[in-house]
């Protein structure tokens, strides 16, 4: 295993450059092809809509002729003075009603040729119970059953209007008749004398569109109710399709030329047409996939794009391979060496370009031999110069406020308290003119610590106090200048803001070989959120201007290593402690201390 993976490693850059290419082949081909497919796709579905678009006006066309038929043999039954005389007169002798059925059949042959072109049985009910049906095969209801069934009321509740409903009764086998029905009213009395009905098979109404459907482009007839009156799909008949009626609706609403909808488990294009005289949606179903298949051979496209993606990566697999090989060789030696073996080179053979890294990768080991050697020694002087200029930026504020209250103490007769304080100010500034990169013993460093905490005291009174404990074998320890200060400093202006006294703790003990400095207050405490407490340098309290906690760290850090520098640990309320450590050294044995690795 660890030899598959080793060698997966050295041959790395060829397998990434591999698969990248691989990738990159076969997602173009796949987005060009799919782009392809779907803008043809889109541009087939937008034609194909508009020729169903006008294929849908015709078949409208041919629901208008009949309705505008129905509509005539309609007018012609209300204005006929011998059917409403069939359909209202009481029953009288054999002669008489044989005379008015006589001139009933009479009015009823001239009023079916206007309908003449469809298989079309008419149908009339009147008050006094007669009945009339020019074809009984058609709708083959029982006469007692007329006035009750769920068209005549529907035709009563509406009687100005002409209703087109479906009747979907299939006892004895009977298929589904449409029926337009209207109830026949005097219009100047409203006085209703009977219901006119006229009824085709189902198989006959289609007929009207039937012709422009095929496999996958069906039609279908929806009422107000969503319930589909007819269609090419003899099984969808009599079915209920709320969510397409609500499509039909909002495309006739909002005049969009189709939508698309998943319905009858496929994905189906939608055409409609409101037919405004049936109070009808003509709804024209597409199945997306069946139509596209016809337009694109998918099987076909994907062999011939795999075709093309295999023939490409065995041409990028020779020629990332050749390219690749005796780099793979550079980098095996490379990863060969060991760290910090700059003596040991590579060998310069391979191709022009591996031999050209390979002799510049020589040349480094040289030149990184040099610049390691002096990189330590310019990061030294570079931090002790930011120090150095850190340093002399006293903050003018400082020395103005110390020597405002000099003067105070001066006017107040407190001339012995005045000059303690000018002793200690003048040792501050001795301090901070020396050479930065100076180490003092520590016993130097707390003194001036104290003529600091003198001249804070007053300025300020003694609501704050400096406690020192320093062990006897660390007094002689050197340590780097304003090393101590900083934190100082800090916890004396920003550490008692809400606390209105307290103390700050300087503790300086010795761990083995390392020497241990704390700074302990027990002020207000802060939340540094895993992060160092944003630098208050700046305020006027402090000594000098620019020199942070986070500076004393990054100092630490550069001359002893990373094992050594300044921890702060602080809780709200609490307080704050602040430790550094560094290695232990004295001026009469000055341990060999290596940065570490």
């Amino acid at each position: 295993m660890r030899k598959w993976l080793n060698r997966f490693q050295i041959n790395g850059l060829f397998i990434k450059l591999f698969l990248v290419t691989v990738i990159s082949i076969a997602a173009v081909s796949v987005l060009v092809t799919w782009s392809t497919i779907r803008l043809s796709e889109r541009l087939f579905i937008d034609t194909f809509s508009i020729i169903n678009s006008k294929v849908l006006s015709q078949i409208n066309s041919g629901f208008q002729s009949l309705n505008t038929a129905i509509v005539t043999a309609s007018n012609n039954m209300l204005q006929s003075g011998s059917v409403k005389q069939y359909l209202t007169e009481s029953d009288g002798d054999s002669l008489t009603m044989a005379k008015s059925y006589y001139n009933m059949r009479k009015q009823m042959d001239q009023i079916a040729t206007a309908i003449e072109t469809y298989e079309t049985a008419i149908i009339v009910k009147g008050i006094n119970g007669r009945t009339y049906m020019t074809n009984r095969l058609i709708w083959p209801i029982a006469e007692a059953d007329i006035d009750r069934h769920p068209v005549t009321l529907a035709a009563h509740e509406d009687p100005k209007r002409l209703l087109y409903l479906a009747d979907f009764r299939e006892a004895d086998g009977a298929e589904p008749v449409i029926i337009a029905a209207k109830a026949m009213m005097e219009r100047s009395t409203g006085f209703v004398y009977g219901t006119l009905f006229f009824a085709m098979r189902e198989s006959e109404f289609k007929q009207l569109y039937s012709s422009y459907t095929s496999e996958g482009n069906d039609m279908v007839i929806l009422d107000r109710s969503g319930t589909i009156l007819s269609s090419n799909r003899g099984e969808l008949i009599g079915r209920q399709v709320p969510e397409l009626l609500g499509i039909a609706e909002d495309m006739h609403g909002h005049g969009r030329d189709y939508a698309s909808m998943h319905l009858f488990d496929r994905n189906q294009i939608v055409l409609a047409e409101y037919l405004p005289f049936y109070d009808l949606y003509m709804v024209n179903l597409i199945d997306k996939q069946s139509i596209l298949n016809t337009l694109v051979d998918t099987r076909t496209i994907t062999l011939i794009v795999i075709g093309i993606v295999a023939g490409a990566l065995i041409i990028v697999y020779m020629i990332s391979r050749r390219l690749t090989r005796s780099l793979t060789r550079l980098v095996k030696q490379i990863s060969n060496i060991s760290k910090y073996e700059f003596g040991h080179y590579v060998s310069e053979t391979g191709s022009y370009e591996t031999r050209q890294l390979a002799r510049a990768f020589n040349f480094m080991l040289d030149e990184l031999k040099e610049y390691l050697a002096e990189l330590d020694q310019a990061q030294r002087k570079k931090r002790n110069a930011e120090l150095a200029a850190l340093q002399r930026q006293i903050n003018p504020h400082f020395l103005y406020n110390t020597l405002a209250s000099i003067k105070i103490m001066v006017k107040q007769g407190s001339r012995e308290k005045a000059s303690e304080t000018i002793n200690a100010l003048i040792a501050l500034l001795q301090n901070a003119i020396g050479d930065v990169s100076e180490t003092i013993t520590v016993e130097r460093d707390i003194e001036l610590l104290r003529h600091y905490a003198l001249i804070m005291e007053a300025r300020n009174g003694d609501r704050i106090k400096l406690h020192d404990f320093v062990a006897p074998d660390c007094r002689d320890a050197l340590v780097p200048k304003l090393m101590i200060q900083p934190f100082v400093e800090n916890a004396f202006f920003h550490a008692f803001n809400r606390k209105a006294e307290g103390s700050v703790y300087v503790t300086v003990s010795r761990k083995g070989n390392t020497l241990v400095c704390e700074i302990v207050d027990n002020g207000d405490g802060m939340e540094l959120d895993g992060g160092w407490p944003e630098s208050k340098s700046r305020s006027r309290g402090h000594l000098f201007t620019g020199i942070g906690m986070r500076n004393v760290h990054e100092r630490l850090t550069l001359l002893y290593g990373e094992p050594y520098g300044v921890q702060i640990q602080s809780r709200a309320g609490e307080g704050t402690t602040v430790q550094i450590e560094l290695p232990y050294r004295t001026a009469k044995n000055i341990p060999s201390i290596q940065k570490s690795s």
